[in-house]
């Protein structure tokens, strides 16, 4: 696996695969699929961005993507961090090698909290924010 910022040339595969969880329902609040200008401008092209990482396989097959988003409300050096990973096949480490890069990201952007705004039914994402160390 390859972690790496994202590009515009990674719009078509990662709006599918946000598309398809979004489809699925229950792990994410986003409610309705996002065109191609939505989705490039939360994830690539946004005022309050400071990352959006890919995770790719050998063959450049996108496997998830990770974003953090310094937003006016939140408290002075924090950030919101949104997660997404291929439902159809799971790949197991994708969300631990995104999380390793974002935060680095995030230390070098002086962010000092990251904030994981989560459904409350997301089982698998609450897993997956614990086992990145959210409380």
């Amino acid at each position: 696996m390859l972690v790496r910022p994202a590009q515009a040339k990674d719009t078509p595969q990662a709006r599918a695969l946000l598309n398809r969880i979004i489809e699925i329902g229950g792990t994410t609040a986003y409610q309705t699929p996002l065109d191609q200008q939505a989705f490039n401008s939360t994830f690539l092209a946004n005022a309050h961005l400071i990352s959006c990482l890919v995770c790719e396989s050998a063959n450049d097959e996108l496997l998830g993507f990770q974003s953090l988003h310094r937003w006016p409300e939140l408290p002075a050096g924090w950030a919101d961090i949104a997660t997404f990973a291929r439902a159809e096949p799971k790949v197991p480490g994708v969300g631990t090698a995104l999380f390793a890069s974002t935060a680095a990201h995030a230390r070098a952007a002086g962010i000092e909290c990251i904030n994981a705004t989560i459904r409350a039914d997301n089982v698998p994402g609450l897993s997956y924010y614990s086992k990145m160390g959210f409380v």
